[in-house]
């Protein structure tokens, strides 16, 4: 009987090894036994799950040997034991070759020329990939041109450099780069190649005749050579900002001549290609002004039509020149005159840009362009309703147009409603303004001003007065009142014919009007009690078909006026009759009784206030009785006098009494005193003091 307790793995020297240095990695195996027997083992070692090495051996240890560990040595290592049947196998150990071997680096040729490519080969021959590889590009003086390229499959790279101008004698070299456990590893250096360089053309020459500074109007002509290995596909390119004046083909030289502006100033540069190969030479030239640009003036820049405007052109210190006056435009500038001055009447279409321009040694230039604008008058403006007839419904906004059929835009138009101004617009041919605020006895008339830059001033429209549409009549109006009534249809050809009717014991014809509308409207300035009755409008056109509207019923009720007159003329005859009553009632009580009126006033008191808690009113209305207290109280303090002494220590006492209107129905003897007054709803409280007799 055995049993597995270990499988262990080392590595000797170290987990870590310098590349060329030897390495074993040992496996041991820790087994118990019952007695002491024989017993083969099969070792097997992995590297990063591949096989490796493998023995069988009675003892309980194995060694891989590696004599010159190398970079590719580098991994996971794991030992598996199997023996009787029974396997263990070990955890697994990280082993780092330090270092990496030296790459080869060849160049594809040794010698090149300027616009050729150099072919490079890079090899790390005993790594395994991925791996990077660096090449550079080393040239005197300057720092080296370095690329770099990922390879994951293969352990070698292959570059291309470009030969540039002024290259002679290149070095190239490279080296190559690993990662390990997230860290990186650089190989050293290869051996450096050097690659010789030949010109396949010289460097060009370019100059300029008679000078590189010359004067406007002189003739200067360019010229540009190179000497040449081999013509074939040479080309020569002369360039000014980027743009390409000439060019020659398999010819060792160039050129090219012009008259000189003030916009040949600048450097000029001259290319000479052949393959990749370019050689480049700038050259400065500096062209001084022969005469300014000319200036245009105009006599006026905005004037009315028919007016005269000159326009003059100079040079500023400079006369000897050849003067042409032109009108700009999109299809070619149009010829006027070849002077230096020009006279012309004007209208609209002469709105525009003019320019001069003056000659000098065939030297052209151009004036900058001077705006003229020619206004002709505007019309007088017309102000009408967006949609037809001067009407609006109330609560509906009004859209108002002023429009001048003439007139050189831009026209400034102004909105007036009565004398307010509601709105400034600038447009061409018209303006539009909405009136949001309409009351239904809007008064004020609206009206539109317009003018532009002419002479003539501001147009005014004719006031345009607007109808505003209330509510439909239905029911009740005041008599006298003005009612407007409204027939509408939803479509149909114009003309159309409206009629409105009355009917009461018989139709009546009350308006006809033929319009080139979808409405028309009929107003009635007064109505009267006659004008009761039921409305209805009938519609027609040519089609000779009549459309009869829904018919509306209207009552001609008193108005409000009238009903104040009626009422004075009811309320002072029973005024009149209260007061005669009262009056009676009084005489005929101080008649009978006399002396007693002291009772009587106190009685009159109390019978009141029970009046107040027993009678109830049918239509609760009640006339203010103060006036009846006042009276009361003087003829009270009358009867006091009379008394003397025996009153002054009378206890005076506070209650409420309730002042009843006139019931018709009550005898006349029996009435309480009543004051006229006005109706009101509910009661009035009135306090009276009642003065206590000492029976």
């Amino acid at each position: 009987v055995f049993t597995f307790n270990a499988v262990e793995i080392k590595v000797q020297p170290s987990v870590k090894v310098k590349n060329g240095a030897p390495m074993s990695i040992v496996c041991h195996a820790d087994i118990s036994k019952s007695t002491d027997f024989q017993l083969k083992h099969n070792f097997t070692i992995f590297k990063d799950g591949k096989l490796v090495f493998m023995t069988v051996s009675d003892k309980g240890d194995a060694q891989y040997e590696i004599p010159m560990a190398r970079s590719s040595d580098t991994g996971d290592y794991e030992c598996t034991v199997e023996a009787g049947r029974k396997t263990k196998s070990s955890s697994s150990l990280h082993v780092w070759v330090t270092g990496m071997t030296k790459p080869i680096l060849t160049a594809e040729k040794k010698e090149v020329l300027e616009g050729d490519v150099v072919k490079l080969r890079c090899e790390l021959p005993e790594e395994v990939p991925p791996l990077y590889f660096f090449f550079r590009k080393i040239k005197m003086n300057s720092t080296p041109k370095e690329k770099h390229v990922f390879e994951p499959y293969r352990n070698f790279s292959v570059v291309e450099f470009s030969v540039e101008e002024g290259d002679n004698i290149l070095q190239f070299d490279c080296f190559g780069r690993r990662t390990v456990k997230l860290e990186f590893e650089n190989s050293e250096h290869s051996n450096k190649t050097l690659v010789t360089v030949r010109e396949p053309f010289i460097k060009p020459t370019l100059s300029a005749k008679p000078s590189n500074n010359i004067t406007e109007g002189d003739r200067i002509q360019f010229e540009c050579s190179t000497v040449v290995a081999r013509m074939r596909d040479i080309e020569i390119i002369l360039q000014k900002n980027k743009t390409i004046l000439n060019s020659v083909r398999d010819e060792k030289s160039l050129k090219y001549s012009a008259v000189a502006t003030l916009e040949d100033s600048g450097e000029y540069l001259c290319k000479v290609e052949q393959g990749r190969a370019s050689k480049t030479t700038k050259l400065n030239v500096e062209v001084s002004e022969l005469f300014p640009k000319p200036i245009l003036a105009a006599s006026m820049n905005k004037l009315d039509e028919n007016k005269e405007l000159t326009l003059s052109c100079s040079i500023s210190g400079f006369r000897k020149a050849n003067f042409s006056i032109l009108r700009k435009n999109s299809n070619g500038d149009i010829w006027l005159k070849n002077s230096r001055n020009l006279t012309m009447r004007v209208n609209v279409n002469d709105t525009g840009s003019y320019i001069c321009k003056a000659e000098v040694k065939g030297i052209v230039k151009e004036s900058k362009p001077v705006r003229i604008n020619v206004y002709a008058p505007v019309s007088k403006p017309t102000l009408s309703v967006v949609g037809g007839l001067p009407e609006v419904v109330l609560g509906k906004p009004l859209r108002l147009i002023c429009r001048s059929v003439t007139g050189t835009p831009p026209i400034t138009f102004t909105f007036y409603k009565g004398n307010e101004v509601k709105k400034i617009v600038i447009n061409d041919t018209y303006a539009t303004f909405f009136d949001e605020n309409i009351r239904q006895n809007d008064r004020r008339g609206y009206k539109c001003d317009a003018r532009n830059n002419h002479s003539s001033g501001v147009k005014t429209s004719s006031i345009l007065n607007i109808t505003v549409i209330g509510n439909i009549p239905y029911g009740e109006v005041e008599d006298g009142s003005e009612t407007a009534f409204l027939c509408s249809v939803k479509e149909g050809s114009w003309p159309i014919l409206f009629r409105i009717f009355r009917k009461t014991d018989h139709e009546v014809l009350l308006f006809e009007k033929s319009e080139n509308a979808d409405r028309v409207m009929w107003r009635k300035e007064a109505m009267n009690r006659q004008d009761t009755g039921t409305y209805y409008c009938v519609a027609s056109n040519r089609a000779n078909v009549d459309v009869k509207s829904h018919p509306i019923t209207i009552s001609v009720i008193l108005a409000s006026w009238q009903k104040g007159i009626i009422a004075a003329f009811v309320l002072i005859p029973v005024a009149g009759a209260v007061t005669l009553a009262l009056w009676w009632f009084l005489w005929k009580k101080k008649k009978a009784k006399g002396p007693s009126m002291e009772m009587s006033g106190s009685a009159l008191a109390t019978n009141l206030t029970s009046e107040k808690l027993t009678r109830q009113h049918n239509d609760g209305d009640y006339y203010s009785g103060s006036g009846y207290i006042e009276d009361s109280e003087n003829h009270m303090k009358s009867t006091d006098e009379s008394k003397g002494p025996d009153l002054e220590s009378a206890e005076v006492e506070y209650t409420e009494v309730e002042v009843s209107t006139l019931d018709p129905h009550r005898e006349i003897d029996s009435l309480p005193i009543h004051f006229p007054a006005p109706v009101q709803k509910g009661t009035e409280t009135v306090y009276s003091e009642i003065r206590k007799a000492n029976n």
